[in-house]
């Protein structure tokens, strides 16, 4: 049989006008900003009159490290969603907007696949509302101003050398990695050295997925550290005077974002900080809305379990005073089969072994999401190349550590093949089994919730740590940073910091090479191994076959 490409469905869908989704959760014409005809933003002044309302069922799908073999994370989160409209429910689905590095980079858009995606695919793929460019000019506009300050008189006494805010850019650009700038004399300033992130891995995008209205953001933004003095004293965003302009920059894409599902199911999409290397969740505003006018959201945190769900659950949920009601673990045959040492070229032949010998990395995954207190479903996202009985022995597996797997066939069926899994989600979110709490306390030093995570989420044995950074903890708490949660920025790819490390690993450490303090966001950065906060292009970047058609559609971004 063959199938249309993610593409192709995503062009023939039969879309409804954005008001008509708005409509669905109550949201009048008035309260949409609309962006065109199939998408708009919701307006501050209708989140402000909801708040009254009770709060729904909050399910967070998240999955087993990823492999080449593909996982389906967000086609999982978006069949779920219609699965639940399609029996009777009322919910609504919460994802995470595209960042153009990794679209022209390796891994494609990031709006679903097959019958369950998100519509507008390509311009969520592409600018969409503008929010990252927003993010983007805001951060740059603080470092603009932190060099202009230097330039006229330094009247902070900034150190030079202490300037910790770097630039950004959403693209992936490994010669911005380390630059110097000011070169050329005089007139263009104080040489130094600088360099960029990625946007999405900018505190920027941090604060405005995890504020809750523009006076909570503009606080956040005058709360970033920008640089240190002589005496080591912190220099701020708002001594600048940078608070007000970045807020004005960011004034609409702090608004959520409202689009469809290919069956006209309503989606929110908005924020999108990386889960490797930020937390990781889309944003705080745009759930807790949801929240308030659906019985049953269904978000995503990026990655594995052991990166976006242990954020979300340790992070945003502690930050936002979320529960979840359930959590749902994607797996697929063919990435138990990989985790089983099976090649990419020969996923396709039927290997029960292989099934089972993979089984382990999704084992230690459900067993570190029901840590927290909240049960827990995996989902089998369901390829055609599937046997039962390599199914079966996924089943099998699930079921010997106290919970369920259950086959959902949506990328091909839509909400008809996910109708199962919604059922069993729903029975388990309607039943209040949930008695979440995050893994480590506030109080616990910031060193001990880097070392619990190590332990109780990796596995790994110990946490190396120079006695420097050991020291720059220390002097955070100090300074009444102590209480914050910690943002581990490791390989997506294993428990471990070796990317090529599969399955369930044990017996290693978990080297820290260095640590950020995001004032502002609220959490600690801490950066293990070799992981980078700007990622490079592969030898073979999808760009290289992105282009417009003799129709004018874009090829090749799926």
């Amino acid at each position: 049989m063959a199938y249309k490409t993610d593409i192709e469905i995503a062009r023939a869908a039969n879309k409804l006008p954005i008001q008509e989704i708005g409509a669905k959760l109550g949201i009048s014409t008035d309260d949409l900003l609309p962006y065109g005809h199939d998408k708009a933003k919701v307006s501050q002044s209708f989140i402000n009159s909801v708040q009254g309302n009770a709060d729904g069922k909050l399910i967070l799908v998240t999955a087993i490290n990823p492999t080449p073999a593909g996982e389906g994370k967000t086609t999982t989160t978006v069949g779920l969603g219609d699965g639940l409209n399609h029996i009777g429910k009322k919910a609504a689905v919460c994802i995470r907007e595209a960042s153009l590095g990794p679209n022209f980079g390796m891994k494609g858009g990031a709006a679903g696949g097959g019958m369950a995606q998100v519509v507008p695919m390509e311009e969520m793929n592409l600018h969409f509302t503008g929010d990252f460019h927003a993010i983007t000019s805001a951060h740059n506009l603080l470092s603009a101003m932190i060099d202009n300050h230097i330039y006229w008189g330094n009247e902070l006494e900034i150190d030079t050398r202490r300037v910790v805010w770097r630039r950004v850019v959403d693209m992936n650009d490994r010669a911005l990695r380390q630059i110097t700038a000011s070169l050329g004399g005089v007139a263009n300033g104080f040489p130094r050295e600088a360099g960029f992130d990625i946007t999405v891995a900018s505190e920027v995008m941090a604060i405005l997925c995890l504020s809750k209205d523009l006076e909570d953001l503009q606080k956040r933004l005058g709360d970033m550290i920008v640089a240190y003095r002589r005496d080591r004293s912190p220099v701020y965003a708002r001594d600048i005077k940078a608070d007000g302009a970045m807020t004005v920059l960011l004034k609409d894409a702090m608004q959520p974002n409202l689009v469809q599902t290919l069956e006209n199911n309503p989606a929110f999409v908005h924020g999108g900080p990386f889960a490797n290397i930020a937390h990781g969740c889309n944003s705080v505003i745009a759930t807790t809305t949801a929240l308030k006018l659906a019985d049953y959201v269904v978000t995503e945190a990026g990655f594995g379990a052991d990166l976006g769900a242990e954020k979300f659950l340790n992070i945003k949920c502690r930050k936002a005073g979320l529960a979840p009601s359930c959590v749902v673990v994607v797996a697929t045959v063919r990435a138990m089969k990989m985790n089983g040492g099976v090649a990419k070229a020969d996923l396709g032949a039927e290997n029960v072994d292989a099934v089972k010998k993979g089984c382990p990395n999704l084992g230690r995954h459900i067993e570190n999401v029901k840590s927290f207190g909240v049960p827990v479903v995996v989902a089998i996202n369901h390829f055609v190349t599937d046997t039962d009985a390599e199914v079966q022995a996924v089943k099998d597996y699930v079921a010997e550590h106290g919970s369920e797997a259950i086959l959902s066939r949506h990328w091909e069926l839509g909400s008809e093949g996910s109708a199962e899994l919604a059922t069993r989600v729903a029975e388990i979110a309607d039943a209040d089994m949930a008695n979440f709490a995050p893994i480590y306390g506030d109080d616990m030093s910031l060193f001990d919730k880097i070392d619990t995570i190590a332990k109780r989420i990796y596995r790994a044995d110990e946490v190396l740590m120079d006695q420097k950074l050991r020291n720059q903890l220390k002097d955070w708490e100090a300074q009444g940073y102590g209480n914050l949660p910690v943002c581990m920025a490791k390989t997506q790819y294993s428990f471990t910091t070796d990317p090529d490390r599969r399955g369930a690993p044990t017996g290693f450490s978990v080297p820290v090479r260095e640590v950020r303090l995001s004032a502002g966001a609220g959490f600690v950065v801490a950066i293990c191994g070799e992981i980078m906060t700007m990622p490079g292009l592969p030898r073979v970047p999808s760009a290289e076959a992105i282009k417009l058609n003799a129709d004018g559609d874009v090829e090749g971004l799926f």
